[in-house]
C-alpha cells in the first residue's frame, strides 16, 4: 500500500532551493499543524545566526507549512531531509499514524502532528527536529533581550546572514523575537 508522506517546514526549506530535495516533494500548502516556533537555535552554518526550531518553552504558535512527499518509502523521504539539512537521524523527527514508531524531541509536538494527521489523512509526517541551543552556545538563558543581544554582538557578515533567515522566514512565522527584531533600525531587510 502506497503512504502518503507529508514533509513539514517553517524555515529554509520553504525559500533555499535545493533541486536534489525540492524533485522529491510538490509545492508547500499553508495548513499544516500549529506549532510553537522561535528563532533560539544559534546556527554554525548561518556564522551564528538564530534559526527557527520547534522550541515548546519560548516559542509562538504559528501553522506550519506542509509539502506531499512524492515518494511512496517513509525511510526515502526521511533520508531526502537528513540530506538535505546535512544532519544526523537523530535531528530529523517522524511520525507514523499507524504503529507506535515515531521520533520526536517534544511529546506536545507529536501528538499535535499526530492529530493533525489524522485530519489529513496523512500516513507519515518528517520534519526538521533540532532543538533550541541558544543558552548552551552563549550562556545565557533564551528571552528576546538576550536574543537581541546575541545578533548586535555578531559580526556583520553574520549579522546579515541573520538578517536575511528572519526576514525570509514566512509570514506565518511570528514569534516575540521576530517582531522585535524587525523592529529595530540597525536590523534591516535585504529583500528588495
Amino acid at each position: 500500500m502506497l503512504k502518503r508522506i507529508a514533509l513539514l517546514g517553517w524555515g529554509s526549506l520553504l525559500w533555499e532551493k535545493r533541486p536534489d530535495f525540492d524533485d522529491q516533494h510538490h509545492e508547500w500548502l499553508f495548513d499544516g499543524p500549529s506549532l510553537k516556533l522561535e528563532f533560539s537555535r544559534v546556527s554554525k552554518t548561518r556564522l551564528g545566526a538564530l534559526t527557527l526550531v520547534l522550541d515548546p518553552s519560548h516559542g509562538e504558535l504559528c501553522t506550519a507549512a506542509y509539502s506531499m512527499s512524492k515518494r511512496t518509502d517513509p525511510e526515502d523521504a526521511i533520508c531526502d531531509l537528513q540530506c538535505r539539512e546535512g544532519t544526523t537521524r537523530k535531528n530529523i523527527g517522524f511520525a507514523f499514524l499507524q504503529g507506535p514508531k515515531s521520533q520526536s524531541r517534544q511529546e506536545i509536538s507529536l501528538e499535535i502532528i499526530l492529530a493533525w494527521m489524522r485530519r489529513k489523512r496523512v500516513d507519515v509526517v518528517v520534519w526538521t527536529d533540532l532543538e533550541s541551543n541558544f543558552e548552551e552556545i552563549s550562556g545565557r538563558p533564551f528571552n528576546v533581550e538576550a536574543a537581541i543581544k546575541h545578533v548586535q554582538a555578531l559580526h556583520p557578515e553574520a549579522k546579515a546572514k541573520a538578517a536575511e533567515y528572519v526576514w525570509h522566514a514566512p509570514g506565518f512565522v511570528r514569534t516575540p523575537l521576530r517582531e522585535a527584531l524587525q523592529a529595530q533600525p540597525w536590523f534591516q531587510s535585504p529583500i528588495g
